[in-house]
Order: C-alpha cells, then structure tokens, then sequence
C-alpha cells in the first residue's frame, strides 16, 4: 500500500475530506504530537439530547482508537495521551473511556480550554503536542490553543465552517460528520500520514509480540476524570462496578 503523503492526501479527499493544512504539513507536525484529545457530543455522535436519548458511541470508532494509539506505539515506543473532553455528565464516554484504558476525561467545564492547561500542568506536555478533534465553537479556545485540529463536517453551520477557515483554526475538514464513523476516519488519517497504517493492521491481525507488548502497557492504566468545582479543576471518581476508572 503506497502511503505517502500525497496519497493519503488523494484518497482522503476523494471521500470529501478537506486538507486546510497539506498533508504533508500535518504528517510533519504529527512527529511532535503526544495527546490525542477527542470532543464527544458531535464527534462520536450526533450530539443528539433529550429524555429517553444518550450519548452514545459505536465500535468502529472505538476500534478507531485503540488501532490510532498502537500505531503510536509503533512509531515512538510509548503511549500516547489519550482522552475525551466533553460538556456534560456522560456516561456513555465514561464507560468507553474505562473500558478503553484513555488516560483521562474531562466533563462539565464551563471554559474547555482549562482542560488543555492542566494537561500541560500535569503532564508537562506543552499545548502545541496535542492534536484535537472537535465539531462546535465551545471548542474553539482549544482549537485555537492546539498543534493538530481536526474539524468534523456539518454543512448545516456553513458560517461556523467559514469562520474556522478565515481564522486557521483547523488543518483539516473531514469528510463525515458525527454519526458516520468520523472518529475512524481522524484515526485512519493520522495513521496513513504516520506511514503506519499497514503494520498497525498487520501486527494486530497477526495479535503479534509487538500488539500484545502493547495492550499489555495499555490495560495496565486507569482513567482519570476531572471536572470543575470552586473555580478549580478537581480529580472526582466516577463509579460504576462495570469500569476501570480508579
């Protein structure tokens, strides 16, 4: 499989992705990137609300992430940072964060950005080592602060689109929205401009020594969730007997 830049440039926008930023731009900047930081309502799913509705995900875009992070593993030999930031109280990405082992979630801040300082606080990873994944203007704050944005498509705000355009605050539009496996195609495009894709595939179908190295290191971890109270971001224990989250 020829992986390239310049053709996973041409096979992604032939599905109606948009590089704002050439592809080969953003396969450099992936170099220096270590957190892969996800919104959740609109970007694993519709953001659709409402009694008796929740927000859910699906499994090719958990599959998405868990494949995204083992090529990570392949490139640099460690695992990257990976997380959700969301809103609101969701239990749905509580439950796939644990089950996934993400290293954190962030719900329930007024100002979005506060997150991306305490990642930098705690981790002592400066903000431009972070790609982000986003879909609506409580977003932007990160958007404008990140190395890597990555914007889901909706073609109902075409204002909102074109106010992120004229601002350079996205490197790249996707092809689908929300509801439509997005999170696999943000997965699959940085794994094509990381040149590993292939042997993510390879490796995982084969479960090889590399995979099992790998999801060995990636289950040994639990998910930390952070909210804000006072004025602060607090550590604040999610339970439910069905998770890892500590």
């Amino acid at each position: 499989m020829n992986t390239s830049s310049e053709s996973v440039e041409k096979v992604f926008s032939e599905a109606g992705g948009e590089f704002i930023t050439p592809a080969s731009q953003i396969a450099e900047k992936l170099k220096n990137i270590k957190v892969y930081l996800f919104d959740w309502d609109g970007v694993f799913n519709a953001g659709v609300k409402g009694e008796g509705t929740h927000s859910a995900y699906a499994e090719p875009d958990s599959m998405g992430t868990n494949l995204l992070r083992f090529g990570h593993w392949l490139k640099s030999d460690e695992l990257p940072l990976f997380g959700i930031i969301t809103g609101q109280y969701n239990k749905s990405a509580f439950e796939l964060s644990g089950r996934e082992h993400f290293q954190f979630v962030y719900y329930s801040l007024p100002n979005k950005i506060e997150a991306v300082n305490h990642i930098e606080s705690i981790y002592e990873i400066t903000r431009d080592r972070i790609a982000f994944v986003f879909d609506d203007a409580l977003d932007l704050s990160i958007a404008a602060a990140c190395g890597l944005r990555f914007l889901v498509r909706r073609t109902a705000s075409p204002l909102f689109e074109r106010y992120v355009r004229e601002n350079h605050l996205c490197d790249y539009i996707c092809a689908h929205i929300g509801d439509e496996y997005v999170v696999r195609e943000v997965c699959e495009l940085i794994l094509g401009l990381a040149g590993v894709y292939s042997e993510a595939l390879d490796e995982r179908i084969k479960f090889s020594d590399k995979y099992s190295s790998y999801l060995s290191k990636r289950i040994s971890g639990s998910t930390s969730c952070y909210t804000m109270s006072n004025g602060a971001i607090i550590e604040k224990n999610i339970f439910c007997p069905c998770l890892t989250i500590k």
